[in-house]
Protein backbone atom coordinates (compact mmCIF):
# COMPACT_ATOMS: atom_id res chain seq x y z
CA UNK A 1 0.00 0.00 0.00
CA UNK A 2 3.01 2.31 -0.43
CA UNK A 3 2.27 5.43 -2.45
CA UNK A 4 3.85 8.81 -3.06
CA UNK A 5 0.35 10.28 -2.79
CA UNK A 6 0.16 9.25 0.87
CA UNK A 7 3.64 10.06 2.08
CA UNK A 8 2.70 10.24 5.74
CA UNK A 9 0.25 7.58 6.88
CA UNK A 10 0.31 8.92 10.41
CA UNK A 11 -0.85 12.34 9.23
CA UNK A 12 -3.55 10.72 7.09
CA UNK A 13 -4.88 8.70 10.02
CA UNK A 14 -4.82 11.65 12.43
CA UNK A 15 -6.62 13.85 9.89
CA UNK A 16 -9.39 11.34 9.19
CA UNK A 17 -10.08 9.76 12.59
CA UNK A 18 -10.52 10.90 16.17
CA UNK A 19 -9.60 9.29 19.45
CA UNK A 20 -12.45 7.91 21.53
CA UNK A 21 -12.99 5.14 24.12
CA UNK A 22 -13.88 1.67 22.85
CA UNK A 23 -17.48 0.80 23.89
CA UNK A 24 -16.79 -2.58 25.52
CA UNK A 25 -13.28 -1.61 26.61
CA UNK A 26 -13.47 2.02 27.78
CA UNK A 27 -10.05 1.69 29.43
CA UNK A 28 -8.63 1.88 25.90
CA UNK A 29 -9.04 4.67 23.36
CA UNK A 30 -8.50 4.30 19.61
CA UNK A 31 -8.35 6.63 16.64
CA UNK A 32 -11.60 5.64 14.94
CA UNK A 33 -13.31 6.92 11.79
CA UNK A 34 -16.75 8.49 12.05
CA UNK A 35 -17.91 6.70 8.90
CA UNK A 36 -16.46 3.78 6.96
CA UNK A 37 -17.42 4.54 3.38
CA UNK A 38 -16.07 8.13 3.17
CA UNK A 39 -12.74 7.07 4.66
CA UNK A 40 -12.60 4.07 2.34
CA UNK A 41 -13.26 6.31 -0.66
CA UNK A 42 -10.73 8.90 0.48
CA UNK A 43 -8.06 6.22 0.85
CA UNK A 44 -8.78 4.99 -2.68
CA UNK A 45 -8.76 8.54 -4.03
CA UNK A 46 -5.46 9.41 -2.37
CA UNK A 47 -3.89 6.16 -3.54
CA UNK A 48 -5.35 6.40 -7.01
CA UNK A 49 -6.42 2.78 -6.71
CA UNK A 50 -9.88 1.20 -6.66
CA UNK A 51 -11.10 -2.03 -5.07
CA UNK A 52 -9.06 -1.68 -1.89
CA UNK A 53 -10.16 -3.62 1.19
CA UNK A 54 -12.04 -1.69 3.89
CA UNK A 55 -9.95 0.30 6.40
CA UNK A 56 -10.17 -2.39 9.09
CA UNK A 57 -7.70 -0.40 11.21
CA UNK A 58 -10.16 2.48 11.60
CA UNK A 59 -12.80 0.64 13.63
CA UNK A 60 -13.17 -1.37 16.82
CA UNK A 61 -14.61 -4.61 15.42
CA UNK A 62 -16.81 -6.84 17.56
CA UNK A 63 -14.36 -9.74 17.76
CA UNK A 64 -11.52 -7.48 18.82
CA UNK A 65 -13.63 -5.75 21.46
CA UNK A 66 -14.71 -9.04 23.01
CA UNK A 67 -11.18 -10.45 22.94
CA UNK A 68 -9.71 -7.28 24.48
CA UNK A 69 -12.34 -7.34 27.23
CA UNK A 70 -11.58 -10.99 27.97
CA UNK A 71 -7.83 -10.38 28.12
CA UNK A 72 -8.21 -7.46 30.51
CA UNK A 73 -10.61 -9.42 32.73
CA UNK A 74 -8.43 -12.56 32.68
CA UNK A 75 -4.97 -11.00 32.79
CA UNK A 76 -3.40 -14.26 33.95
CA UNK A 77 -3.78 -15.58 30.40
CA UNK A 78 -1.14 -13.17 29.09
CA UNK A 79 0.66 -11.87 32.17
CA UNK A 80 4.43 -12.28 31.88
CA UNK A 81 4.11 -13.98 28.47
CA UNK A 82 5.14 -13.28 24.90
CA UNK A 83 2.01 -12.52 22.91
CA UNK A 84 1.15 -12.23 19.21
CA UNK A 85 -1.89 -10.25 18.08
CA UNK A 86 -2.54 -11.63 14.60
CA UNK A 87 -4.12 -9.29 12.00
CA UNK A 88 -4.07 -6.61 14.66
CA UNK A 89 -5.94 -3.88 12.76
CA UNK A 90 -6.22 -0.93 15.14
CA UNK A 91 -4.02 -2.63 17.74
CA UNK A 92 -6.88 -2.89 20.26
CA UNK A 93 -6.16 -6.45 21.37
CA UNK A 94 -2.40 -5.90 21.45
CA UNK A 95 -2.91 -2.85 23.66
CA UNK A 96 -5.19 -4.84 25.98
CA UNK A 97 -2.56 -7.59 26.29
CA UNK A 98 0.09 -5.03 27.16
CA UNK A 99 -2.13 -3.44 29.79
CA UNK A 100 -2.81 -6.92 31.20
CA UNK A 101 0.90 -7.40 31.89
CA UNK A 102 2.23 -9.35 28.92
CA UNK A 103 6.02 -9.44 28.87
CA UNK A 104 6.16 -8.54 25.19
CA UNK A 105 3.41 -7.99 22.62
CA UNK A 106 3.84 -8.29 18.86
CA UNK A 107 1.12 -6.79 16.64
CA UNK A 108 1.17 -8.18 13.10
CA UNK A 109 -0.80 -6.76 10.17
CA UNK A 110 0.03 -6.74 6.45
CA UNK A 111 -1.74 -3.37 5.96
CA UNK A 112 0.80 -0.54 6.24
CA UNK A 113 -1.93 1.82 7.42
CA UNK A 114 -2.81 -0.61 10.20
CA UNK A 115 0.82 -0.63 11.31
CA UNK A 116 0.78 3.18 11.50
CA UNK A 117 -2.55 3.11 13.36
CA UNK A 118 -1.19 0.60 15.89
CA UNK A 119 1.74 2.89 16.64
CA UNK A 120 -0.60 5.85 17.10
CA UNK A 121 -3.04 3.94 19.30
CA UNK A 122 -0.30 2.40 21.42
CA UNK A 123 1.04 5.89 21.99
CA UNK A 124 -2.23 7.43 23.17
CA UNK A 125 -2.66 4.49 25.55
CA UNK A 126 0.92 4.85 26.86
CA UNK A 127 1.99 1.28 26.04
CA UNK A 128 4.78 -0.23 23.95
CA UNK A 129 3.87 -2.69 21.19
CA UNK A 130 6.19 -4.24 18.59
CA UNK A 131 4.63 -3.83 15.13
CA UNK A 132 5.33 -5.91 12.02
CA UNK A 133 3.89 -5.97 8.48
CA UNK A 134 5.30 -9.44 7.73
CA UNK A 135 2.68 -11.87 6.43
CA UNK A 136 3.01 -14.54 9.11
CA UNK A 137 0.59 -16.83 7.29
CA UNK A 138 3.04 -17.01 4.39
CA UNK A 139 6.22 -17.15 6.47
CA UNK A 140 7.77 -20.36 7.85
CA UNK A 141 6.21 -21.39 11.16
CA UNK A 142 9.44 -21.34 13.13
CA UNK A 143 8.65 -18.44 15.47
CA UNK A 144 6.93 -19.35 18.75
CA UNK A 145 4.69 -17.30 21.01
CA UNK A 146 3.20 -18.19 24.39
CA UNK A 147 -0.19 -16.73 23.46
CA UNK A 148 -1.73 -15.92 20.07
CA UNK A 149 -4.74 -13.60 19.91
CA UNK A 150 -6.94 -13.35 16.82
CA UNK A 151 -9.90 -10.99 16.65
CA UNK A 152 -12.50 -11.02 13.88
CA UNK A 153 -10.33 -12.78 11.30
CA UNK A 154 -12.64 -15.54 9.96
CA UNK A 155 -14.62 -13.38 7.53
CA UNK A 156 -13.29 -14.76 4.22
CA UNK A 157 -12.89 -18.41 3.20
CA UNK A 158 -9.29 -18.50 1.94
CA UNK A 159 -7.98 -16.34 4.76
CA UNK A 160 -9.92 -18.37 7.32
CA UNK A 161 -8.37 -21.61 6.11
CA UNK A 162 -4.86 -20.18 6.31
CA UNK A 163 -5.50 -18.67 9.74
CA UNK A 164 -6.92 -21.91 11.10
CA UNK A 165 -3.89 -23.86 9.85
CA UNK A 166 -1.53 -21.30 11.42
CA UNK A 167 -3.34 -21.27 14.76
CA UNK A 168 -3.70 -25.05 14.85
CA UNK A 169 0.02 -25.53 14.23
CA UNK A 170 0.92 -23.26 17.12
CA UNK A 171 -1.73 -24.68 19.43
CA UNK A 172 -0.37 -28.18 18.85
CA UNK A 173 3.03 -26.90 19.95
CA UNK A 174 1.81 -25.43 23.20
CA UNK A 175 0.63 -21.91 22.41
CA UNK A 176 -2.56 -20.66 24.03
CA UNK A 177 -4.84 -19.45 21.24
CA UNK A 178 -7.75 -17.08 21.89
CA UNK A 179 -10.16 -16.04 19.14
CA UNK A 180 -12.76 -13.27 19.28
CA UNK A 181 -15.57 -13.69 16.78
CA UNK A 182 -19.20 -12.50 16.36
CA UNK A 183 -20.26 -15.54 14.33
CA UNK A 184 -18.52 -14.90 11.03
CA UNK A 185 -19.33 -17.37 8.28
CA UNK A 186 -15.98 -19.18 8.30
CA UNK A 187 -15.34 -19.48 12.03
CA UNK A 188 -14.37 -23.17 12.60
CA UNK A 189 -16.48 -23.37 15.78
CA UNK A 190 -16.74 -27.15 15.58
CA UNK A 191 -13.03 -27.31 16.42
CA UNK A 192 -13.17 -24.73 19.21
CA UNK A 193 -14.41 -24.33 22.76
CA UNK A 194 -16.25 -21.21 23.93
CA UNK A 195 -14.79 -19.32 26.89
CA UNK A 196 -17.03 -16.26 27.13
CA UNK A 197 -19.77 -14.31 25.39
CA UNK A 198 -20.39 -10.56 25.19
CA UNK A 199 -22.91 -8.14 23.74
CA UNK A 200 -20.78 -5.71 21.75
CA UNK A 201 -21.77 -2.27 20.50
CA UNK A 202 -20.78 -1.74 16.85
CA UNK A 203 -21.64 0.53 13.95
CA UNK A 204 -24.60 -0.41 11.73
CA UNK A 205 -22.60 0.85 8.77
CA UNK A 206 -20.34 -2.21 9.02
CA UNK A 207 -22.58 -4.79 10.67
CA UNK A 208 -26.13 -6.07 10.39
CA UNK A 209 -27.03 -4.79 13.86
CA UNK A 210 -25.82 -2.25 16.41
CA UNK A 211 -25.23 -5.01 18.99
CA UNK A 212 -23.34 -8.18 18.06
CA UNK A 213 -23.35 -11.22 20.30
CA UNK A 214 -19.66 -12.07 20.26
CA UNK A 215 -17.73 -14.98 21.73
CA UNK A 216 -14.19 -15.73 22.79
CA UNK A 217 -13.00 -19.18 21.72
CA UNK A 218 -9.97 -21.39 22.25
CA UNK A 219 -8.60 -24.75 21.18
CA UNK A 220 -9.09 -27.74 23.48
CA UNK A 221 -11.58 -28.82 26.11
CA UNK A 222 -12.76 -26.41 28.79
CA UNK A 223 -12.21 -27.13 32.47
CA UNK A 224 -15.57 -26.20 34.06
CA UNK A 225 -13.88 -25.32 37.36
CA UNK A 226 -11.55 -22.70 35.87
CA UNK A 227 -13.30 -21.91 32.54
CA UNK A 228 -9.90 -22.31 30.88
CA UNK A 229 -8.71 -24.68 28.19
CA UNK A 230 -7.43 -27.95 29.61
Amino acid sequence: MDSARISDRTAFILANTRARPVPLVPEISLHIADEAVPLWQKTEDDLGEMGLPPPFWAFAWAGGQALARYVLDHAEVVHGKEVLDLASGSGLVAIAATKAGARQVHAADIDAFACAAIDINAGINAVAVSVSSVDLLAAPNDRRWDVILAGDIFYERDTAERVFAFLSWHAERGATVLIGDPGRAYLPSAHLAKLAEYRVEVTRELEDNTIKLTSVWTFGEIDPQSNQAA
